[in-house]
């Protein structure tokens, strides 16, 4: 007996010494899933003098301004596969889906450029009812002007309007010193909307495979997030090897529309399968509790006040 592990179009068959038999049948790549860390316990420290004080608290932050400029993150093999898990998971329970490109019209720092989309995000969601978003930074390599400048790639359910905010999101950077070298150029490729059709597995996986699984490139700053409701989403589950059996006999009857590529492991081997309208039913299982979770409103949200105001 052995136990797999599934998620869209891969599945790890675990050897029997590395099968955990309590995870059989359950749903694992939620937020939900998290062990909540045990609170700390404050210790009494020794109190040292005056200027032992002052000395240790200025070591102490320049130590963290040096940690903070030379840390930096890239979008690890992992990360990659984790983002396509949730957005596919995504595509599953929402079917009106937005990838949204935003573009600075001058320099900025990474670091930066990270705040002014939080900003931006706090705005649409307080002007918009449900807001959904999962975000990528990437670096722009081919720009001449503006040499690795960082620009961001969201997956959203929202419908833009474009009049409403392209000049917001210009407007934002201007607040923040971020301005255009001639300052009545109004960029109209800094914010870019195209509709994904969800329906589409490839279509989905298309913009995955584009603008996720080639970054390569170096930030000072965080490189994915999402919102909440994302981050509830399952995107994988435990079975045993009936579910890999199931794939291989529609293989055997050239029915899977490709075919299953296995890459034997030390403690494991790892299956790719086709995703595709004739695979993409044997996940219905993380499909069904996603719908559960993303439907679910507790009692004290449906009393909930009105968004604050705000401006664009």
């Amino acid at each position: 007996m052995r136990v797999v592990k599934n998620t869209y179009g891969v599945s790890i068959v675990f050897s029997p010494k590395q099968s955990d038999f309590d995870k059989m049948g359950s749903l694992s790549g939620s937020c939900l899933n998290r062990v909540k860390a045990p609170p700390k316990i404050a210790t009494a420290k020794k109190q040292p003098s005056v200027n032992g004080i002052l000395k240790t608290e200025k070591s102490s932050m320049r130590k963290t301004k040096e940690l903070e400029l030379k840390k930096s993150w890239t979008m690890s093999p992992r990360t990659k596969s984790k983002i396509r898990r949730k957005i596919i998971a995504l595509s599953q329970v929402q079917k009106r889906l937005s990838f949204v490109t935003l573009t600075f019209c001058n320099n900025v720092d990474d670091a930066v450029a990270v705040k002014i989309l939080a900003k931006f995000l706090d705005n649409v969601k307080k002007l918009s009812d449900d807001f959904q978003y999962l975000w990528v930074a990437e670096k722009q390599t081919n720009n001449v002007v503006f040499k690795d400048n960082i620009h961001f790639h969201l997956i959203t359910n929202k419908f833009w309007e474009i009049k409403k905010w392209w000049p917001y999101w210009l407007d934002l950077q201007a607040r923040n010193n971020i301005l255009p070298t001639d300052e009545n150029y109004r960029p109209s490729s800094a914010f870019d909307v195209k509709k994904i059709n969800s329906k589409s597995i490839k279509s989905v996986c298309n913009y995955l495979t584009k603008y996720v699984t080639k970054n390569v490139s170096k930030f000072n700053c965080q490189v994915w997030n999402c919102s909440k409701k994302i981050s509830r989403l399952y995107t994988d589950f435990y079975s045993g090897t009936g579910f890999i059996d199931n794939l291989e006999y529609l293989e055997e009857q050239q029915l899977l529309g490709g075919e299953i590529k296995t890459f034997i492991q030390e403690y494991c081997d790892v299956k790719l399968i086709p995703l595709n309208r004739t695979t993409l039913p044997f996940y219905s299982k993380i499909e069904k509790e996603n719908r559960r979770i993303w439907n679910y409103k507790p009692l004290e949200k449906l009393n909930e006040p009105t968004h604050e105001k705000a401006t664009v």
